[in-house]
């Protein structure tokens, strides 16, 4: 069959040519002696993090993100990961876990991902190695139903610091929901604002996320990664618990999230990935990010609420083609609405 046909019109999953995937390995660092973050600042380091955390510099990251392999049997690209006991999987966490601590700065926050079956574990290790501040819980639009079992549509996200001394910037993320019953105090709207899309309202960022689209085929961030998260979730991350120059760590990479954000919105990073299609997928999207810096359900300073870009679209559109600005508005058509 003809190439051209076999993709849907809209699917925006991004691929790797032959092409791409000769200069994109290159561009992949491996290391075997210790190093500087001069060295791997804004690199993907194509290894096994058991292999090179004992090379990485000592207090040099602001910002640890983690989403280990959940403890769920998977295949990550032919590479299978085995559901094992709560207690060994805490015990293979903790392995890599323990070392990365030397690599934090004392004013570094860290986020560890898990589904309901990693959760238990990874809070008993955030516990006992850190200050554990919160329990992130995000909805996962997309999953399997049940017909016996209630449906798995939530995973959780450990938010904890290194010491009492950490940035976190509420106001970086706030969420900008549509008012349903607009209350108004002496005629004048009371803790929202009339646009002329609608009402709408600016709240402080709560620990239940159900804004976060997983992406999918028609979303210009898709890969074919099974496990992907999406650019939303790490942008609030990002945002909330770091300055722009300041350094992220993610030692289970995948195909680049943290490292296309961070980058996105001015940060340096760090990745590991063991598997190398991946790899070659992180310096695509890092490609795509330095000519495209949009990130979905995020525009002008603040995130929208899931299904609301029809809404906005017209208006928002006349402000970035004033502004010229030829990024941002591109990403909403991948929204689901």
């Amino acid at each position: 069959m003809n190439n051209f046909y076999s993709r849907a019109l809209r699917n925006q999953t991004i691929t790797l040519s032959e092409e791409d995937k000769k200069n994109f390995r290159q561009k992949l660092l491996r290391i075997n002696n210790p190093v500087s973050l001069e060295q791997i600042l804004n690199k993907v380091i194509n290894q096994d993090i058991f292999k090179v955390i004992d090379l990485l510099p000592t207090k040099s990251i602001d910002l640890l993100f983690v989403d280990p392999p959940y403890n769920l049997t998977k295949i990550f690209n032919n590479r299978p990961f085995k559901q094992m006991g709560t207690m060994q999987y805490m015990e293979w966490m903790e392995l890599w876990l323990k070392k990365i601590i030397r690599l934090l700065k004392p004013t570094a926050s860290i986020y560890i991902c898990g589904d309901w079956r990693s959760s238990s574990a990874i809070h008993l290790l955030c516990e006992k190695y850190f200050i554990v501040r919160n329990r992130i819980t995000f909805e996962r639009e997309k999953g399997r139903g049940a017909e016996k079992n209630w449906k798995n549509n939530s995973e959780d996200i450990w938010f904890c610091t290194v010491s009492n001394n950490y940035f976190f910037n509420a106001g970086a993320v706030k969420l900008k929901r549509i008012v349903l019953a607009p209350y108004r105090e002496r005629g004048m709207p009371k803790d929202w604002t009339e646009e002329g899309t609608g009402k709408f309202r600016l709240t402080h960022p709560a620990n239940i996320w159900t804004d976060i689209t997983i992406p999918f085929w028609s979303m210009p961030e898709n890969t074919p990664h099974p496990t992907q998260k999406p650019e939303k979730l790490l942008a609030k991350i990002i945002l909330a618990s770091s300055n722009e120059g300041e350094t992220v760590f993610d030692p289970f990479a995948g195909v680049g999230t943290t490292g296309v954000v961070a980058k996105k919105l001015r940060r340096n990073f760090v990745m590991v990935e063991i598997d190398e299609e991946y790899c070659l997928y992180a310096g695509k999207r890092l490609q795509i990010a330095e000519e495209n810096s949009s990130i979905q359900g995020y525009l002008n300073g603040v995130f929208w609420e899931r299904n609301t870009m029809n809404k906005i679209k017209n208006a928002e559109k006349k402000v970035l083609v004033n502004k010229d600005d030829k990024g941002i508005f591109s990403n909403i058509k991948g929204e689901r609405q």
